[in-house]
């Protein structure tokens, strides 16, 4: 706590009075992000550092796995928050963004033993990544009664990124604006070693590195 202190004095005598102008625009002007960056609440994950950003650029959204639930008709945070993003601030690009050596997939990957361990909400939170898991058994034969081995963890992380873009279409405003190519999604899986990205394709069925992925807009 007392770095956190330190770097709360730090930021209020220097950081803030050093950029002064940005934040008074935040103030007069509002927000108006581009982007809706939904990743995992892993500590080890800094959007704003991974993607070179400052206050204001992105409205993020942050869960255990990065999870988008499908659209129902009980109202949670993910879903008014995605609502608002889209509806309200005009977002044009949602990215969900998986990580390397994520907790929550690796806890999807033996749900009895989060059940076991006690945790009920954790459990019924990482239902939504099932279809990820399920797709990962298929492919490699696992009965359903078993764990997937750990190695089968970055295919997970990968394939779960992938479902959740899928979950992130039944929303309603969302569905709307893909179909009116007001609104792009992408799917990003960000390696916390070696800082590389990747990226699924426009299909939603492939990862590609980053440079690939978004070539036409690197000019260097």
């Amino acid at each position: 706590m007392e770095r956190l202190i330190k770097g709360v004095l730090n930021f209020q005598r220097k950081v803030h009075p050093a950029n002064r102008d940005l934040f008074a625009s935040l103030v007069d002007e509002g927000q108006s992000p581009d982007v809706l960056f939904i990743t995992c609440s892993d500590s080890r994950i800094d959007p704003n550092m991974v993607t070179g950003s400052h206050p204001g650029d992105l409205f993020i959204c942050r869960n255990a796995g990065n999870i988008v639930p499908p659209h129902n008709n009980v109202t949670g945070g993910m879903t008014a928050s995605i609502e608002y993003a889209v509806a309200v601030l005009g977002v044009r690009h949602i990215i969900i963004c998986g990580h390397t050596d994520c907790g929550a997939i690796k806890g999807a990957l033996d749900i009895n033993a989060i059940k076991e361990a006690g945790l009920p909400h954790v459990k019924e939170w990482l239902g939504h990544c099932r279809s990820a898991m399920e797709i990962v058994r298929e492919r490699h034969g696992i009965p359903w009664n078993e764990p997937v081995d750990s190695c089968h963890l970055h295919e997970a992380i990968e394939e779960n990124v992938l479902q959740q873009v899928q979950h992130l279409r039944t929303h309603p405003i969302v569905a709307a604006k893909l179909a009116t190519n007001k609104v792009k999604v992408h799917g990003w899986v960000y390696d916390i070693r070696s800082g590389e990205i990747l990226c699924s394709d426009d299909f939603g069925s492939e990862f590609k590195p980053f440079a690939e992925r978004y070539a036409e807009f690197i000019t260097e």
